[in-house]
Order: structure tokens, then sequence, then C-alpha cells
């Protein structure tokens, strides 16, 4: 737990934190228990419940995934008191939309205290502004399959149609709802009841039509199909985006789940656009066949031209590092190795340790440069007689150097500076070794 503590100094906006903190003393709780130590069970639980309460006190005041789970953990712990507050603090919020709030409050109230007490809960979201029509769906279907009711099942989609009228996905679910109790006359009455509402628009009423014509395609009669059809073209009509486009209506007759009477190709030419995501088809099918799974359709992908994209796998990945070798190129952070030909050149240079100065002031040097006035002319050398060039000592000295020879040595006889370089050497005039040499042979 000391781990987690740690992490949530850091990561203390992320709920994914707080709830495996929270998961994990609950399972240490659970296999404690198991193990016959109840207190240290219930400690653990305890915990538990803490880390819940620190995460929605805190930092995640507003977050409804942590405090959807601390009610579910509190009502495993059958503290249903606790569970009310969490979800009416959750309400309470502004901020936000409560209609999945008092959903799953609706849910947690007929799991505990039974049908009446969800019933309530609908109360509250009817009267509660803010929530959308998926109260009065949740609301029906839970009386539907929970209650056994029909009666006020038809009753709660009814208030809520007068509502939600114009909302299509309401609608969509009233009637899939109609479709399922198996009633043909009175799926069709809804249906027509929709439609002859007003309150859809030719684009939200494109998806009702299309039931329509599903339906009547697998309960009625030819006749029946031809005029539901003729009935939607009218509408169609009017939407720029099916004009001109009678062929492509008449596709949804045929059409059943995921198969369809043409192939990509020809769907496409048709302009056909998919009834639920209204996007042309992206996969390949053919004719009277089943659309294929996503790897057929990423293999297709891959056929298709592209944009050029860079190798991924020519990219070096990006290491720290305290030591640095002498071909690594530093960046701040670490280091990225030089390009193959780079990393060649500076093997072949010798390492930076071999070179102990002096090293060149930059600042001095660039200052000394630009002070520095140069001549307008190169400079004139003088010429002797003979045509030889008589340069400055400094530059006789270097020329010297550059070639490898040896400067004479200088003597009082004038004559020595005239001689060529590369004879022998003259010894000089009084030179006190030799003269004993002399004295002694004599």
């Amino acid at each position: 737990m000391f781990a987690y503590e740690q992490c949530l100094l850091c990561l203390g906006y992320h709920p994914d934190i707080w709830y495996e903190a929270a998961l994990f003393l609950e399972q240490s709780s659970k296999l404690l228990t198991e193990k016959g130590d109840q207190n240290a069970g219930k400690l653990f639980a305890d915990e538990a419940a803490t880390v819940y309460e620190r995460a929605i006190t805190t930092l995640l005041k507003k977050n409804i995934l942590l405090h959807f789970a601390y009610a579910d953990f509190e009502e495993g712990r059958m503290k249903y008191e606790k569970v009310h507050s969490i979800y009416k603090k959750l309400i309470q919020i502004n901020e936000q939309d409560p209609t999945l709030v008092y959903v799953q409050y609706m849910k947690f109230a007929r799991r505990a205290e039974g049908i009446k007490t969800a019933r309530s809960v609908f109360k509250l979201a009817r009267e509660d502004g803010r929530t959308k029509y998926h109260v009065y769906v949740a609301a029906a279907l839970m009386e539907y399959y929970c209650s056994k009711d029909k009666s006020v099942t038809y009753k709660i989609f009814e208030l809520g149609l007068k509502k939600y009228g114009h909302t299509p996905e309401y609608a969509q679910a009233y009637i899939d709802y109609m479709s399922h109790l198996n009633e043909d006359n009175n799926t069709r009455v809804l249906i027509n009841k929709v439609l002859s509402s007003g309150l859809l628009t030719a684009e939200n009423s494109s998806e009702i039509w299309r039931k329509f014509l599903e339906f009547e395609s697998n309960v009625g009669d030819l006749a029946s199909v031809i005029s539901v059809e003729k009935r939607r073209n009218l509408m169609m009509d009017k939407l720029k985006e099916f004009e001109g486009k009678e062929t492509a209506l008449i596709i949804d007759r045929y059409r059943y789940m995921d198969l369809y009477p043409c192939d990509t190709t020809e769907l496409r030419a048709l302009g056909y656009q998919q009834p639920v995501t209204q996007t042309f088809m992206s996969s390949s099918t053919e004719a009277g066949m089943a659309a294929p799974n996503a790897n057929v359709v990423e293999e297709e992908s891959v056929k298709k031209p592209a944009y050029p994209k860079p190798d991924t796998t020519q990219m070096l990945p990006f290491k720290p590092k305290k030591v640095l070798s002498t071909e690594a190129h530093t960046v701040p952070g670490g280091v990225f190795p030089p390009p193959p030909v780079a990393s060649h050149l500076i093997t072949l240079m010798p390492p930076p340790a071999c070179f102990n100065g002096p090293f060149v002031i930059l600042d001095k040097f660039i200052e000394q440069i630009k002070d520095m006035k140069l001549p307008d002319a190169p400079p004139q050398f003088e010429h002797h007689v003979n045509g030889d060039t008589k340069m400055d000592p400094g530059t006789a000295l270097s020329v010297e150097h550059a070639s490898g020879k040896k400067r004479k040595i200088a003597t009082g006889d004038s004559r020595n500076e005239s001689d060529d370089e590369d004879g022998p050497a003259v010894p000089p005039i009084h030179d006190i070794y030799r003269s004993r040499q002399q004295k002694r042979v004599k």
C-alpha cells in the first residue's frame, strides 16, 4: 500500500490509481476474512472505504466512475444508507449531466429495496430538468423485465414520448420494445404515430423509415412493403443527399443485417450509405455475402495507396546515460547515436582526452579578428639583382622549419651569408679547442 500512496502523490488526478488501491485493500480484506481473521478483514475493508472517501472528497469530487465504484463497494457491505448518500451527493453536482446517475441509482434501489423504491427514484428523475430520455427507457424496461407489468411499461413509454417525441433515439427504443412484444398492429400504429407527429425532421426520421421498411419486410406483404417504400422515397426527395439515388434506396428492401445484394463497388457507384453510421461502406463484400471482419478490412487498407510515412524501423531509441561515449551525440537528458557516416568519422579521430591544451578563448579570438586591420594590397617583397627575394626573418624561419633545413651558424664573415645553404659548415676563426689540438700535433 505504501507504493500506491507514493504513486498518488504524483498521479492523484488519475481515477484508475485510486480504484486499484481500493481494490487491493478490498481483495486483501476478503482474503483475510476467508482465512478466519475477521478483525483484520474488517480493518482492511474500512481502509478501502477511506481511500474511496479521500478520492471523492479531495481531488476527484466530480468523478462519476469512482462514485459508482464506492457505491457498489458499500452495497456489498450492506450499508444502504451510505449508498443513498453517495448517489444523492453526486446528483447535487450541477455542472454535469445526472442522467446516468439516476439510471444507476434506480438499479441499486431495485436490487436493494425493491421496485417501489426504484419508482420513487424515477419520480425524482422526472422532476429534474437536466435528465434526458434514457431515464424513461431504463425505467420502462425495468418494469417490463422485473415487475412483468406491461401496462406500467406502456404508460412510461407514452409519457416519455410526449416529452421526447422529437428525439429519434427515444422513438427507436420505443419501436424496438413494441417489436419485441410481437404485436404487429400496435407496432405499425406506433411507427405511423411517430412519423406523422411532425416532431421529427426529415434527417432524423430516416432511421425510423428504415425500421418501418424492415418491419414490413418481415411481417407484412409485398403491397405494404411497396407502400412504405413509396412514402419513404417521398420523404427522402426532400434531402439533397438522397437526390437522384432512387436505386440506392431500394437496397434496404433486400438487405439483411450485414448482407447486401451488391458488392462494395456497386454500392459506392449507387451512392448507398449505411443506415446507422451514414457512411459509405469501406469493407469488401460480395453480392449476398456477409461483410468481412476487421482483418480483411485491414488487409485492403494496406493495398490502397497511402501517404509516405517515415520508416520507424530506422528510428533509434532515446537512451539516457550517465557516462557518455566518444561517438555519442549529447542532448539535454541523454544521448542520441549519430548517423552511421558521422559515427565512422568520429572513430577515426583521436579521442578528446588526447588534447590537453592550449585552448583558444573564442571570445577574445573573435574580438582580435574583428579589430584586425587587413592591408588593402598584398605585401611587397624586396628583390635583389639576381632575382632572389628577401624575406623577413620570421617568414624565413617558418620556411626553414617547414622544409626541415638547419640554420647556419652566424659568423662575422659576410661571405658565409652568400654561401649555399646546402654546403659544408665552416668552422669559426677563433676556435680555442681547435687551436689547442693543433699545438699538440706540432
